[in-house]
């Protein structure tokens, strides 16, 4: 079971490749060498590196869905656009496909961000303002993890 941590900086060369960082490569314990799927984040304008057992997973649970409900399928049909399977090159690199480079703004600088079984890659622009915001994280700690902050914490 993965448990994916960290943020880590990394860089676009002029041919939309990028390094994945050797951190991340150790957290995988070899399931790099099995491949990925990079697919554009549900809700936020990233990507998602899906290690390709984790891919298995997901895209098992969407091919449960009912193929006669349109709204299941209008899911699976944005869901699964721009889904490409990629591959470390023989220098640890990813090639980005060019229309999901645009869809997360990536130009040079990349933020990778690991989220416990999948890796999401930001435009260091953006990773940066998904950070900042006007959230009430603990507000939305209390909402999300079931408890509610106590009165005495700030």
């Amino acid at each position: 079971m993965l448990n994916l941590l960290g943020e880590y900086p990394s860089t676009l060369d002029a041919k939309s490749r990028v390094l994945l960082p050797a951190a991340l490569k150790k957290q995988l314990g070899g399931e790099e060498s099995k491949g990925f799927v990079v697919n554009r984040d549900v809700f936020s304008e990233c990507l998602v590196l899906y290690p390709m057992e984790e891919w298995n997973k997901t895209s098992a649970d969407v091919r449960r869905l009912n193929r006669f409900d349109p709204e299941n399928v209008e899911f699976i049909r944005r869901f699964l656009n721009g889904a490409t399977p990629l591959e470390l090159d023989a220098n640890g690199r990813l090639l980005i496909p060019k229309p999901l480079m645009a869809y997360a703004r990536l130009e040079k600088d990349v933020v990778f961000t690991g989220m416990g079984d999948r890796i999401e890659m930001w435009s260091e622009a953006l990773h940066k303002g998904a950070l900042g915001g006007n959230v009430d994280f603990k507000s939305l700690a209390a909402k999300v993890m079931g408890g509610k902050p106590k009165a005495n914490e700030p």
